[in-house]
């Protein structure tokens, strides 16, 4: 398949997989965050789905945290690298963002393409993996594929709204059971706890740093370069380098517990 910039259809088919229950299992249920696991096809890919109520967060707030790049490098402990490399359209472009997997796995990274879209007092981001010409597999990270990953924000009320997760991703390796088990039980709940406390300390962090500056909302803010759809094919899996992680131990398993606290100098 070609590139394509996500349309309706494919926003409506996201929202749907996030409210859908059939199919899904829960992995963990706990502190007003769900964990659900889909069985698929394939044993390398991975389907998770999380859910978290976000009391005293707005949904406005949620979707200003998800897109600052700024603020995500105060809060996400696991990114290691995040830029945006260029637009494609008013509600779309393409970025690279590298993670810090646990010790010993290596870490991955991806290149996507992303588009988002509100839906009144509702917003979706989703994205997908993509091949740009100038940003080729790099030697320390193993290049893992988004099939499909994205975020569903409702607004309940004024001062409360619901965040889902969903995320479909080839890591690029042959992972031991125990590492899917991990990331449903341990990782992927404490990432969703992690967004919802960024998302507390975001207004007070805003008004200081660029408090009117939201390219997301504001396209005319936008000074990023355009990039030609043509320029850019789908990542296709298999023509990336498969590793064997599959015999690493747990016990060897190193999660990175840093304090999820800012410093007040940020």
């Amino acid at each position: 398949m070609p590139v394509h910039i996500p349309d309706d259809s494919d926003f409506t088919s996201f929202r749907e997989q996030c409210e859908d229950q059939e199919g899904w299992t829960v992995q963990y249920n706990k502190g007003g965050v769900t964990v659900w696991c889909r069985e698929q096809e394939s044993n390398t890919v991975q389907k998770l789905k999380m859910r978290i109520i976000c009391k005293d967060v707005t949904a406005e707030t949620l979707y200003d945290v998800l897109h600052d790049t700024s603020y995500r490098r105060k809060w996400d402990s696991n990114m290691i690298e995040t830029y945006d490399i260029g637009r494609l359209t008013v509600n779309a472009d393409v970025g690279y963002y590298s993670w810090k997997c646990p010790s010993p796995l290596k870490n991955r990274d991806f290149v996507t393409l992303r588009s988002w879209l509100p839906l009144g007092n509702d917003y979706i981001i989703i994205n997908y993996s993509v091949k740009h010409p100038k940003y080729p597999p790099k030697k320390d990270y193993v290049r893992a594929v988004s099939l499909q990953t994205g975020y569903l924000i409702q607004n309940n009320s004024a001062s409360s709204s619901t965040l889902y997760y969903l995320t479909q991703v080839d890591p690029k390796g042959s992972l031991p059971k125990w590492v899917v088990n991990k990331v449903s039980q341990f990782v992927a709940p404490k990432a969703m706890k992690k967004i919802y406390k960024a998302c507390l300390k975001y207004p007070e962090w805003k008004r200081k740093h660029n408090p009117n500056l939201k390219p997301w909302v504001y396209p005319e803010q936008n000074t990023l370069p355009s990039i030609n759809l043509a320029d850019l094919s789908l990542q296709n899996a298999d023509s990336l380098e498969n590793i064997d992680e599959s015999g690493l131990s747990e016990e060897k398993l190193h999660i990175s517990d840093e304090d999820d606290n800012f410093s007040k100098e940020s």
